[in-house]
């Protein structure tokens, strides 16, 4: 019993002080909606967290427990399941790859809509055309807008949600034109089309070179955690001696501050890693909050 409150104030800690860099971080300003919930239960937050998140939590409980039971490290039973929830997120590309992969697709999708173009038709009739060969990874965003169209919506209306769903600077260059092209209903739509076309080929182009330079920080603490958690589990096994003197209360407390120190480097590392999106100027949101 003496040495679970040492431990368990060492594991308050390591939650205080990730709190503390994940509440320093920047955060998007929050868009106008319909007032919600200020309060949410416990169990809905549980539930909202994904199938594989709740396995290793579980996971790292048990491991919690069995390095307890041997070697009497109580704060073992808190920072087991924060570990294996925690580290692969910290540890995983942000993200960037799949808006790279959106944008590689809205510039094959752009090329395709210019050579539809190209033959004479509208441009409604164009971007219903283009549904058929857009490419995965935008196609859920493609096929909201070609339902909107034949909603009866407008096409700007359209185009602005349309820009809005696909949520980047880059996206909203292309709706951009569209809308332009819709407005003045000229020729010569197609040849722009491709020019910007070329230009979002080079924003991915020096896109996944940025994210590459970033991968390589992110590589190096995943293979430095590996092999801190293989060394501490080798000494664990055939020299317990070595981590003897954690087991006592100072040494909970030491060990609960160095665990605190490293996630908050990591946390750090993440977010010079993930870089700051590009600010948008199109959009059904931009535009009701410009009135």
């Amino acid at each position: 019993m003496p040495i679970l409150i040492p431990a368990l104030g060492g594991a308050l800690v390591v939650l205080g002080l990730i709190g503390v860099v994940l509440g320093a971080r920047r955060s998007p300003a929050p868009v106008a909606s319909a007032p919600t919930k200020s309060r949410t239960s416990l169990s809905s937050r549980w539930n909202a967290v994904s199938k594989r998140t709740k396995i290793l939590a579980l996971v790292g409980l048990v491991a919690g427990v069995v390095i307890y039971l041997i070697a009497g490290w109580v704060i073992a039973i808190v920072v087991g399941p924060i570990a294996a929830a925690g580290l692969p997120a910290l540890l995983s590309a942000p993200g960037s790859a799949e808006r790279i992969d959106k944008l590689e697709a809205l510039e094959e999708w752009t090329r395709g809509l210019a050579g539809v173009l190209t033959v004479g038709v509208g441009l409604e009739e164009a971007l219903r055309a283009t549904l058929r060969s857009t490419p995965d990874a935008i196609r859920p965003e493609v096929t909201t807008l070609v339902a909107r169209l034949r909603a009866r919506m407008s096409t700007e209306d359209a185009l602005r949600a349309f820009a809005d769903d696909l949520d980047d600077a880059t996206g909203d260059l292309v709706a951009s034109f569209l809308i332009s092209g819709a407005r003045r209903r000229g020729q010569g739509l197609a040849s722009v089309l491709n020019s910007l076309a070329e230009s979002v080929a080079a924003d991915v182009r020096a896109r996944r070179a940025i994210e590459a330079d970033r991968a390589k920080p992110r590589a190096t603490a995943r293979w430095v955690t590996i092999i801190t958690l293989g060394v501490l589990g080798v000494l664990f096994i055939f020299s317990s001696e070595y981590l003897a003197p954690y087991r006592t209360p100072a040494g909970q407390l030491l060990l609960a501050l160095f665990l605190a120190i490293y996630v908050s480097l990591l946390i750090w590392m993440r977010a010079m890693a993930k870089g700051e999106k590009l600010p948008r100027f199109l959009g059904t949101n931009l535009r009701q909050g410009a009135r």
